[in-house]
């Protein structure tokens, strides 16, 4: 996109083509605008448009051009924040709602594919979350306690287990994930997209909202070249925001993250090297992350940003990590290589915001974008058309805040994955 490889990679190579979605030109009334063409917008604008809602949505760019388009593919349940912990940030009654919400979020998107028929290369056989010594597999088997006292479809797997199923005998065991998985990220949004027009829902990229202002009892939000009214105004734009909403962005902290791609492997290669396609993710805590696609390329991804000396010193620590992970690959190649920017909010729960009356939105998806973004989307949607009060949505309404010194903590945390990285590999 915008003729940077360095963006969406191996995702805009391999997706289907996106939908044609002219900029918005000229006035248009609607129930609902929505900002930002990622999960969350789109999954509002399908289920608004479903419900018979005459939907805009404006995206500044193109559909996914966020952190939808960019990341490793893994459809997780949950957030990074271990399960007991949540009721203690956000109270009893919001933290068992939003567990219950985005523990059984990538079920909601299994269903989405399944129902528009989206060509996003979903694997359903589970993820892998690797512990690496002693400590990371308290970790896990803490983290599996938790949730399977909630009666997710949860298991440890020993160290001989984990090595079988991944090909690798680096870590120490693994969490299986049963309700988790992997797809194809830009190919299921432009897909949800594809479903949300044929619904009915009106999508314009290129179309960057600069403006916003009352007009009786209607917003209305303007572009260089049109503007939309409407009843409601949806904000979905998460880390990439800018104009008008661009506090959001604010309010999180930048972790750059990055991906590689191999050739395809070997069928001999591929039957020793994750033959269940598993999604996985380690203990780390400048962790790492690798998964297959469907043409047999290895995605091996870890923090940090693709640019500058960081270029450099990632490249050569992605080959001398996979060598050390799997000695049967040799000296890989690379096919692609992009990165992103993960916003995260200071204490890594998502962030539900009303900004003014029927301006809503969630954001602060921390890394985790897919299914907690499609069911937020689904969400948004039910409460625009009335059947969740604002005091049954699973967050409470928080206040925008600036994250303090955010810059500062960005560029630490750019600079410190190039630390680890130049230091080596260790598994």
């Amino acid at each position: 996109m915008l003729n940077d490889p360095r963006s969406h990679g191996l995702w805009e190579k391999t997706a289907p083509a996106a939908p044609v979605t002219p900029p918005l030109a000229g006035p248009v009334d609607a129930d609902v605008v929505i900002v930002g063409g990622g999960y969350t917008g789109i999954s509002a604008a399908l289920h608004l448009a479903e419900a018979g809602t005459k939907v805009v949505l404006l995206e500044a760019t193109e559909i996914g051009f966020g952190g939808a388009g960019r990341n490793v593919g893994l459809i997780n349940g949950g957030m990074w924040v271990m399960p007991a912990e949540i009721p203690g940030v956000l109270g009893p009654v919001y933290g068992e709602r939003v567990l219950d919400l985005l523990g059984n979020a990538p079920l909601l998107v299994r269903a989405l594919v399944e129902k528009h028929d989206i060509a996003c290369e979903i694997e359903k056989n589970g993820t892998l979350h690797c512990a690496v010594g002693e400590e990371g597999l308290k970790e896990i088997k803490e983290r599996c306690s938790q949730w399977a006292a909630r009666g997710a479809d949860v298991r440890v797997l020993s160290a001989e287990e984990t090595a079988k199923r991944i090909g690798t005998t680096a870590y120490t065991g693994s969490l299986l994930d049963m309700r988790a998985g992997t797809l194809q990220p830009l190919a299921y949004v432009r897909g949800l997209a594809k479903a949300a027009i044929a619904a009915g829902a009106k999508i314009h990229t290129g179309s960057a909202a600069v403006s916003t202002e009352r007009n009786g009892s209607r917003w209305v939000v303007k572009t260089a070249n049109g503007s939309v009214s409407a009843d409601w105004i949806v904000v979905a734009s998460e880390y990439y925001s800018t104009g008008p909403w661009e506090a959001v962005r604010n309010e999180q902290v930048l972790l750059p993250y990055f991906n590689f791609a191999t050739k395809p492997l070997t069928a001999a290669q591929l039957k020793k090297v994750l033959p269940g396609r598993e999604g996985c993710w380690d203990t780390k805590e400048v962790l790492s992350s690798f998964r297959m696609d469907q043409a047999g390329r290895l995605v091996f991804g870890s923090c940090g940003a693709l640019r500058n000396t960081g270029l450099g010193i990632h490249r050569a620590w992605a080959k001398r990590a996979l060598k050390k992970l799997f000695p049967e690959l040799g000296n890989v190649e690379f096919e692609a290589e992009w990165y992103g920017r993960i916003g995260m909010t200071d204490d890594a729960i998502p962030r539900f915001h009303k900004f003014a009356q029927n301006v809503v939105g969630f954001s602060g998806y921390n890394g985790r974008g897919i299914a907690p973004g499609t069911v937020f989307g689904k969400t948004l949607a039910r409460h625009i058309l009335g059947e969740l009060s604002e005091a049954d949505l699973p967050l409470p309404v928080r206040e925008v805040v600036e994250a303090p010194l955010r810059n500062l903590k960005g560029a630490y945390y750019e600079a410190g994955a190039q630390i680890a990285h130049f230091a080596g590999a260790r598994f």
